[in-house]
């Protein structure tokens, strides 16, 4: 028997959080939990006017609180929207007129299985804008999508088969100064804790 999915669902306003959480409950396989309770959620739904700085410190505040799946349900969605939902690592993303309860869990449960929602519009418009930045920011400095150089993507892949830094510098033909550089501006750029969990990144992101 497949179990239930736990949402917690925060709105900008109370009104708005109310009807959302409204149009959930009764839902198969939906539970809508409290703020109390946002340890038990498996996903948030954040219903907000606007996708802006504000609206990635809530939801980072929200991650935080061990609830990393978010579907973000907003009034205007933009280019700057877009982006600033991929910023924050938004699974799903709705036009508030267009959410209505049977998209709205559908998207909740995409968000449950790791899987994204988001009407064809704007998928292009977020491929096109995934485009622009590989074309103009990131290509110019020889940066992939992941935003790391090829040379970058080799270090980490000798680093995730257990080589140390002599090992990777001899495989390399670099100097050992050289990969500790080139491991710590990778660290520093994507805020990324050790190596451990920059090979965690990078296998996670499906580059290595």
């Amino acid at each position: 028997m497949v179990g239930r999915c736990g949402v917690f669902v925060y709105g900008s306003d109370p009104i708005s959080q109310a009807g959302v959480a409204s149009q959930l409950r009764g839902r198969p396989r939906i539970s809508v939990v409290e703020e109390r309770h946002i340890d038990d959620a498996d996903v948030a739904v954040v219903v907000v006017d606007e996708i802006d700085e504000s609206t990635v410190r809530t939801v980072r505040g929200i991650q935080r609180d061990h609830c990393p799946s978010i579907v973000l349900v907003a009034t205007n969605v933009d280019d700057a929207a877009l982006l600033q939902a991929v910023e924050c690592g938004a699974r799903a993303v709705l036009r508030r007129s267009e959410a209505t309860p049977e998209r709205l869990s559908k998207a909740v449960e995409y968000a449950e299985r790791g899987d994204g929602e988001m009407a064809p519009d704007l998928l292009g418009k977020l491929l096109e804008q995934m485009s622009r930045l590989q074309r103009d920011v990131l290509a110019p400095r020889g940066l992939g999508p992941q935003g790391l150089s090829e040379r970058e993507v080799e270090v980490l892949r000798h680093l995730s088969e257990g080589s140390d830094t002599a090992e990777i510098a001899e495989a390399m033909s670099y100097s050992e100064r050289t990969i500790k550089n080139i491991i710590h501006e990778v660290t520093s750029r994507l805020q990324l804790r050790n190596r451990s969990h920059a090979v965690a990144y990078a296998m996670k992101a499906g580059i290595i």
